[in-house]
């Protein structure tokens, strides 16, 4: 899994850069195109938002599949119904089409990947491991995957829910087909999750774009396949329950918004404000706060399946339904004492307001030049000192070197989003560099190298806590990275992860909330971290040739 490994790392990077590049551009032309998700009473934003976020996630994820995925008549499927969801998904983003249009997209894209690709479900839970016939397994899935588009659909209704719902998910699932030595999983797993990372962003509170049904319903597609094909291709030993704790909270809260429209006889497909975190929301828990209980709940629940992955299905079941019956109690007994998570009528004082913004201009101002001298010395320092340059690292580094020349001579106006990509590729490619051909400082002291990340981090934190601009406000993006951090060094410590790729992926986490921080306080083209940008392209390229 050697090569695999590495194929992975640069499809992930080349997943969540096109996704951070397409997005900006996008965010320009939803007007023009339509796609403006407009307030009304359903809905917790008060502004126009740009539901164009999908177009990022999924053309993200789908560019390095077309590289690295390999190709049957499964993978034609999964690439060709999650291309029919984003055709129908940017339809209804646009136009708001009726139910049963939409329905019409699920279905051809669910039966494309059953009825072309071959995938359904033969082993239900509770069958003692004996095969059903084909014919029910195949309506049962196309069924489940309809289903779990729709979840996933409905469950986009808070800034970064939907989105980090489905990493942990993703993260799950392709963690145990690592176990299970597959390949397929694994590379469809991390391309939609470099996919919505790279969307996740630009979707933290308060957001600036939403993923929309493009978006929505490719990442309900995805999981309902990946979930299928794990337990019933990669390693049909897993248990068959297994799905549900994999996929976890959304299932059952569209379950339960049904449940309560069909008990009051209301249409099944009004939209309604009975989700969880619409709940939550009511019970005035901030948007954060009920975004991060709800990533709580559903971290438990994919955490579960990790370690208990071969349990009996009675037992991972009830689980399931221990943990989602606390939290239902847990919002019944709320609604009905009439309790509330916080005192609406307190207020900050303005005074210690004042003074902490005082306190924080100041704190700004540092974590800048600390963050901007960092990346130079890591850009300029990597492409000096690395061991060894391939040749094909100095190609790309030559193209890359004269894009952002071009862009920055020329003024081009869309200047800023071509430099965010050329910048994470740039920053990926070094370290990459370097994990493999360190240069003999860092191999005799490679505690430098942890010395470095810690400052670098430090600039960050304070750039998060204490900036005025609203990118960088702890959000719900910050603790889904370090549930996934805390989840890469757990499964390093305990040898079901490659330690130098853990060490890499951490590293890369750093680094690019670091860019983005350099880029979000630029005021010119020209400064000192894009002149270190290109000078590091240059080294790369000349150094390649030599």
């Amino acid at each position: 899994m050697t090569n695999a490994s590495e194929s992975i790392l640069l499809l992930v990077i080349v997943a969540m850069s096109t996704s951070m590049a397409l997005i900006p551009l996008m965010i320009r032309l939803a007007p023009a195109l339509g796609m403006m998700d407009k307030p009304d009473p359903r809905k917790i934003h008060l502004a126009p938002i740009p539901r164009v976020g999908g177009v990022g996630i999924v053309v993200g994820a789908l560019i390095p599949l077309l590289i690295w995925l390999p190709w049957n008549d499964l993978t034609l499927s999964y690439f060709l119904g999650s291309l029919v969801l984003l055709v129908f998904g940017l339809w209804d983003d646009a136009r708001e089409l009726g139910h049963y249009v939409k329905f019409a997209g699920q279905f051809v894209a669910a039966l494309l990947v059953v009825y072309y690709g071959g995938l359904h479900v033969s082993v239900l839970p509770f069958g003692g491991m004996e095969p059903i016939g084909e014919t029910w397994g195949q309506l049962f899935t196309v069924f489940a995957i309809v289903g779990m588009i729709n979840a996933i659909n409905h469950s986009d209704g808070l800034d970064g829910l939907a989105g980090g719902e489905s990493v942990m998910s993703l993260a799950a699932i392709s963690y145990l087909g690592y176990r299970a030595g597959d390949v397929t999983g694994l590379f469809i797993a991390f391309a939609a999750i470099g996919g919505v990372f790279g969307f996740l962003r630009f979707n933290s509170h308060p957001a600036r774009v939403f993923m929309g049904d493009g978006g929505s319903q490719f990442l309900g597609f995805t999981l309902g396949f990946l979930a299928v094909y794990l337990t019933q291709v990669a390693n049909p030993a897993l248990s068959p329950a297994l799905p549900a704790l994999l996929l976890g909270l959304p299932i059952v809260d569209i379950l339960a918004v049904f449940a309560q429209r069909a008990w009051h006889r209301m249409n099944l497909f009004r939209a309604t404000k009975n989700h969880i975190h619409h709940r939550l929301l009511m019970l005035s828990f901030h948007h954060y706060e009920s975004v991060i209980i709800i990533y709580s709940v559903q971290a438990l629940l994919v955490i579960t399946a990790i370690l208990f992955p071969y349990e009996s299905d009675s037992l991972l079941l009830s689980f399931y339904v221990l943990v989602c019956s606390a939290l239902f109690a847990f919002l019944i007994w709320a609604e009905r004492r009439g309790w509330r998570a916080h005192d609406l009528r307190r207020r900050r004082s303005t005074g210690a307001m004042r003074e902490r913004i005082k306190f924080g201009r100041n704190v700004t101002r540092l974590e800048r030049y600390l963050i901007r001298g960092l990346l130079a010395v890591f850009l300029l320092g990597g492409a000096l000192f690395s061991t060894h340059i391939p040749g094909d690292v100095s190609v790309a580094a030559a193209v890359l070197f004269l894009l952002l020349l071009l862009r920055l001579v020329a003024g081009y106006r869309f200047w800023f989003l071509f430099l965010r990509l050329i910048v994470f590729i740039a920053v990926a490619s070094i370290a990459y560099l370097l994990e493999l051909y360190p240069p003999a400082l860092l191999q005799t002291h490679g505690e430098l190298a942890y010395f470095y990340y810690l400052l670098l981090a430090i600039g960050i934190v304070l750039a998060i806590r204490y900036s005025s601009e609203r990118n960088f406000e702890v959000t719900p993006l910050d603790y889904l990275v370090v549930l996934i951090v805390i989840a890469l060094a757990l499964l390093s410590e305990g040898g079901y992860a490659n330690p130098s790729l853990v060490r890499l992926v951490v590293q890369l986490i750093v680094l690019f909330y670091a860019a983005e921080v350099a880029i979000k306080h630029m005021q010119s083209r020209w400064n000192v971290f894009t002149s270190s940008v290109l000078g590091a392209l240059a080294i790369l390229s000349i150094r390649g040739v030599l």
